[in-house]
Formats: C-alpha cells, structure tokens, sequence
C-alpha cells in the first residue's frame, strides 16, 4: 500500500497543543506498521497530515506542490520505517524527511506565490516570537502577501527556522531535530533571521509609505 495524504477530518494530535503531541502511541504505531499493519501508518498519516502540509505550504509558497511533497515525505517515511529508532521521537524525523524535501524544491526552481499565511503565537519554550514593528490595519491578506514577500527575500536556512519556531510554534529543540542542527546553533540563526527580518519589513514598509507620499503628492497638484 502506498500511503496517502487524505481527508478525514478528525482532530489529530499533533494539532492539538499547536506543537505534536508524542503520545504513547506514536512508537507502538510504527512497530504495527513495520509488521504490515497498515491501518497503524493511516493513523500516523492523519495525526501529522495538516501541520506538515501547512508547514511545507509556507516554505514553497503552493498548497498544491505543499500536499505532494507531504505525499512524498510519508511514502518515503513509510519505506524507511525500518531505519527508525523508536527510542527517538517520531514527529521531528517525519518532519526533517519533509522540510528537506521542500528545500530541495527550492534549490531547484522558484515556485509560484500563495495569497494566505497565519500568523502562529510564540511557542511553547517561552521565547518571544518576532513582531511586526507596529500594529498593521491593513487587510490580513495583504499583509499576509507582504509577510510572505519579506520571508522570500530571506536565505533558506533563516527562512526555515523563523517559519518553523515564530510560524509553526515549534520549540527551538524540536526545530533542531527537524534540522539537524544543535540548538545553540538554532537559537543563533532564529536571532539572526528574527533581526533581519525586522530589518527588511521597515525597509518594505519604510518603501510603501513613500511611494504612498509621492502619490499623495501628485494628486493633490
């Protein structure tokens, strides 16, 4: 059987604490799974489906390409169950699997904009996630459009980590695991991207309000 991205709608665990929740079926699903019990994988399949897409949609920018790379993060997952130490945590290694899948796309072309994004709270190790600058009335979806321009101009590795700890609400271990990166080294980078883009939306928002000006100047002459 090979695995699918379905539908059902019914609240899995790892959306539940806005991180995964490893509870202790995780390692006891993988070994039925392993033995050819493929409603064992169905289950893992539906309790980290929709984080893994939603992650993999706002590092390439596509729900479409989003859903077939979390397609191709569980079949290859699926064939290297094998490979798994169940002493060790279940949700980063399928999420590291789908996160590198989707730098691959990158690195090979561009792809296409999406028009949406949320914002995620801070997450759960209590460090404070990035803000915008000021309160924004605009529109959540045209901010969200701008949001998303400023993170494209952004190198890959800031990208990564400011979308999976201030977006996804992933501690900064968990976004090491995903990584594979030491945590010192991630909490290094998440200060790096966190500055930058500060720096890069004032500057995008420093451009707007005086393209806004100019404008308000013409119109009034």
């Amino acid at each position: 059987m090979r695995p699918g991205v379905g539908t059902e709608h019914e609240t899995s665990q790892a959306e539940a604490g806005g991180t995964w929740v490893e509870g202790p079926g995780d390692a006891l699903l993988v070994e039925r799974a392993r033995g050819g019990d493929d409603d064992a994988f169905a289950q893992l399949v539906r309790r980290y489906e929709r984080k893994l897409v939603r992650v993999l949609a706002r590092l390439v920018r596509d729900e479409e390409l989003a859903r077939d790379l979390a397609q191709e993060t569980f079949w290859k997952v699926y064939n290297r169950l094998d490979r798994f130490d169940t002493a060790r945590r279940f949700g980063p290694w399928l999420f590291r699997v789908g996160v590198n899948l989707a730098l691959d796309q990158l690195r090979r072309k561009d792809p296409p904009p999406i028009a949406s994004i949320d914002q995620g709270p801070a997450g759960p190790d209590g460090e404070a996630a990035w803000d915008l600058p000021d309160p924004d009335p605009r529109p959540r979806a045209e901010l969200a459009q701008e949001v998303h321009f400023v993170l494209n101009q952004m190198p890959k590795e800031y990208r990564v980590v400011l979308v999976l700890r201030d977006l996804e609400g992933f501690s900064s271990a968990e976004v090491a695991a995903i990584v594979g990166r030491r945590e010192a080294t991630v909490r290094w980078r998440l200060a790096k991207a966190r500055d930058q883009f500060r720096g890069l939306w004032e500057h995008r928002t420093g451009e707007r309000q005086r393209r806004r000006e100019d404008h308000h100047g013409i119109s009034v002459e």
